[in-house]
């Protein structure tokens, strides 16, 4: 398992935020770093949208976006101790599933985002 992994998400999301508090605490990912990207970690390229792409994952140095962050996570996770993580795990294993499912989740993140009053979340210098 990588211990050089850095998994960016929106602090504001509460879907976000429960996703990387199973990472941390229930995915028996060892060495994985969990930031929110609205406290402007160094490690995010300028000019990413995560309203748009979602979140970040950054794996010895090669950034994966959205969707294949999410895939590549989830492929990861052997023997998770949370039965939501494990149906996660399950489901965002195929990058198929992961492909097809991710554009919802974006949508549901940019409603709830939007009904809370939170502005769009767009890196800048």
């Amino acid at each position: 398992m990588d211990s050089n992994l850095i998994f960016i998400y929106d602090g504001e999301c509460p879907f976000c935020n429960h996703f990387s508090e199973l990472l941390i605490l229930k995915s028996n990912l060892s060495g994985i770093q969990v930031k929110n990207a609205r406290e402007k970690p160094p490690e995010i390229p300028y000019g990413y949208d995560m309203d748009e792409k979602g979140a970040i994952l950054i794996k010895d140095g090669e950034l994966l976006f959205g969707a294949n962050a999410i895939n590549w996570i989830c492929t990861q996770i052997q023997d998770p101790t949370d039965s939501l993580l494990d149906i996660l795990s399950v489901v965002f294993k195929s990058h198929q599933r992961t492909r097809l499912l991710f554009p919802l989740l974006l949508w549901a993140r940019r409603v709830t985002l939007f009904i809370k009053g939170v502005p769009r979340k767009f890196i800048t210098p």
